[in-house]
Order: structure tokens, then C-alpha cells, then sequence
């Protein structure tokens, strides 16, 4: 095949990034810390309207070290969105709590605030504890905390929500990250701000950014010599990565503006035919990570499959939604508090390339698979 690939969402990095890079390196400061991750935390907290960021190697390691800060330990019952990927429960794994899932809501993917309230009283009523929600944002739409919030305060639960696809987005006026006892974002190579890899604790609370900060630097303590008395993790983040993350918080309102005029185009496109649904619900508060669209194959006489066949063969990258953590054989013995929604966006549901460097060369490919595909449908 002669033409280039299509990505799904490949990182979007150009001059600034690699003036800021080289900028790094020629400081001295290749080490860990150093001035760009000090500028780093701080435009993160800023953007996330939180007191303290804490900077880490991935969005995985910030939910793991958050989830030790809030008091979960081996045993407790942690409840997290079902529709997310694998890093979410695994987090809960790695300190021998046990994942709860909770279904989503039809139009976003989110977190249902019903399921949530079922699976809280249930759990508690058989005796466990439930050390903290996940919700997760889905897709980068933040998740409904005007219901969710007051449900887990009610058991006086807390909250570490899964901002890792959000940052950028808002909602009701407050932005990514500012929802919950805490927060966590992503910096992975595919997200919207990338440090190649990465991933940032957001809190208000000062003792939970120190415990994060302690435990991902290998837990050392205030000694002359190397001193533990708890286990840490040698998982914080590097200056020069953070170096090309500050060009692309410098980018991002750019970027999330693009990725919202792909929703937009792709609304355009798929506006007049049956049976195919943009999922989402507020392109201006989202960030639009990705687009996905759901498809109801008897409507649409194709399948999300079949689309996504076809644009795999004129080598443009689309993938199905999250299989459900309650369906992965890694989790499947997990309990579940779920109606179907969930499985059903994951069958019917199609994720398109949604990247902020699309180009119009990029685009009349796209459009022109997806029209070749819909009259040879006809």
C-alpha cells in the first residue's frame, strides 16, 4: 500500500517542543528534577485549579500512588467505570484492593451516578468496605460529579477521578481534574499533552501531594545516607521529559480546538445517515480526544466492524471502543454492577482518527473512504 498511514491520535509536537527540548539538555538539568518539572507541576495545577500536581512517569503511576494516598489497602473494595482501559483496575490491582465495575451511560460512555448508588449500598449492606470511586472520563467528557459527588460523600467515600483522556475539557464551567478528592491525568504519547510518557496527581490536599511525592521518589527519607522506612517507587517523571510537556501546555488550547472541529466535521458527515450516532453530548465542553461513533447495524445495514474493515484497508487506523473490564478474562470474576450499556458500545462503537495534526490531505481521504463505503452499502 502506497499511502501513508492514518494514526488514531499521534502526538502532535513540532519547533516548540524541540526548542524546549534542546533548551533541557543544554541547562544540565537531564536529571530528574530540575526547573522544567518545577514549571511543569505548577502550569498543571493551574490548569486543573488544584493547589498541588505532583508529576509522575504515567497516568497508570499517578492512579496507583493516589489510590496508596487516599488509604486504600489490601482487601478493600475500590468501585471504578467499567468502560475504561485496563490501566484503571489495574492500579486498584497493584495494591491487592479489588476492583468493583459500575456500567455507563448511553450517551457519553460515563459513569452511571443509578449503578454507582446500587453497587455503593450493596456493598456496604454485604460488609465491605469501599475505600474510593474511579469514575472515568470517558473519551475526554467529563463524568456527571454533580450526581456523582454527593452519592460517595453520603458513605463518605473518596473520589480519585480518572481525568487521564480529559485534560483540556470542562464541565459546568470547571475544568478537567478539579473534580474530586483527587485527580489524575495522562501524558502518554497518544493523549492531547504528551511527554512522550507520563501522567500527573492532582489534590487540594497537601499530605496526599507529599505521600504521592515521597512514595515516587523510592520512599527516601531526610538522611545523609539512603534511609526507608515504607515502599516507594522509582516513578517520577524526568526534567527533560517534562521540558516537552511545557511546549505542549503552551499548545493546548490550539490542539483541543482542532480536535473539536474533527467532532464537528465527522457530525457533518454521518449527520444524514441511519443509524449512526457521534457519541457525546457537549463538543464545546469536551475535549474530544477521540471521536467515536456508535452504529445500530439494523438501521445502518453495516456494522462498526465492517467500517472499521474497510478504513484498515485503505490503511487509516480506527479501533473499537474499551472491552469492558467486566468481560476481560484478567477481571471477569470481578463483581459487576452493569445493564448492558457498557457491552453494547463496545460492539456497536468505532473510534476514528482524531488526532489535532490532521491535514486536509488527511481528511478527503477519510471522508472519501467513508462515502465509497456507504454507497457500496446502498
Amino acid at each position: 500500500m502506497d499511502q501513508s498511514r492514518i494514526f488514531l491520535s499521534p502526538p502532535d509536537v513540532g519547533e516548540d517542543e524541540e526548542r524546549r527540548l534542546k533548551d533541557a539538555i543544554r541547562s544540565g538539568w537531564v536529571a530528574p528534577i530540575g526547573p522544567d518539572l518545577e514549571e511543569f507541576e505548577k502550569t498543571v495545577a493551574l490548569l486543573a485549579e488544584r493547589e498541588f500536581a505532583v508529576a509522575v512517569s504515567s497516568g497508570t503511576a499517578a492512579l496507583h500512588l493516589g489510590l496508596l494516598a487516599l488509604g486504600v489497602k489490601l482487601g478493600d473494595s475500590v468501585i471504578c467505570s467499567t468502560l475504561t482501559f485496563v490501566a484503571t483496575a489495574n492500579a486498584i490491582s497493584y495494591i491487592g484492593a479489588v476492583p468493583v465495575f459500575v456500567d455507563s451511560v448511553p450517551s457519553t460512555g460515563n459513569l452511571s451516578p443509578r449503578l454507582l448508588s446500587e453497587a455503593i449500598e450493596a456493598l456496604t449492606a454485604s460488609g465491605k468496605r469501599v475505600a474510593a470511586v474511579v469514575p472515568v472520563d470517558f473519551l475526554g467528557s467529563i463524568a456527571n460529579y454533580q450526581e456523582i459527588l454527593p452519592i460517595c460523600a453520603k458513605f463518605g467515600i473518596p473520589v480519585l477521578a480518572d481525568a487521564a483522556e480529559s485534560v483540556g475539557a470542562t464541565w459546568a464551567g470547571k475544568p478537567a481534574g478539579s473534580f474530586g478528592d483527587a485527580a489524575v491525568f495522562s501524558f502518554n504519547g497518544n493523549k492531547i499533552v504528551t511527554t512522550s510518557g507520563g501522567g500527573a496527581f492532582l489534590t487540594d490536599n497537601a499530605e496526599h501531594a507529599r505521600v504521592v511525592r515521597h512514595l515516587s521518589t523510592q520512599a527516601r527519607e531526610p538522611a545523609r545516607h539512603y534511609e526507608h522506612e515504607v515502599l516507594g517507587y522509582n516513578f517520577r517523571i524526568s526534567n527533560v521529559l517534562a521540558s516537552i510537556g511545557n511546549a505542549q501546555l503552551g499548545r493546548l488550547g490550539d490542539m483541543v480546538a482542532r480536535r473539536r472541529e474533527n467532532r464537528l466535521r465527522y457530525r457533518a458527515i454521518f449527520e444524514d445517515v441511519p443509524g449512526v450516532t457521534v457519541l457525546g453530548e457537549t463538543d464545546f465542553e469536551d475535549n474530544c480526544w477521540l471521536t467515536a461513533i456508535v452504529i445500530d447495524s439494523e438501521l445502518a445495514g453495516f456494522s462498526a466492524n465492517e467500517i472499521g474493515d474497510f478504513l484498515e484497508s485503505q490503511n487509516i487506523e480506527s479501533r473499537p471502543l474499551w472491552k469492558p473490564m467486566h468481560l476481560q478474562p484478567l477481571y471477569r470474576d470481578c463483581e459487576a454492577f452493569v445493564d448492558g450499556t457498557a457491552e453494547e458500545l463496545f460492539q456497536n462503537g468505532l473510534a476514528l482518527p482524531s488526532g489535532s495534526a490532521l491535514r486536509e490531505p488527511e481528511w478527503e481521504r477519510i471522508s472519501g473512504a467513508v462515502e465509497a463505503l456507504l454507497v457500496s452499502l446502498r
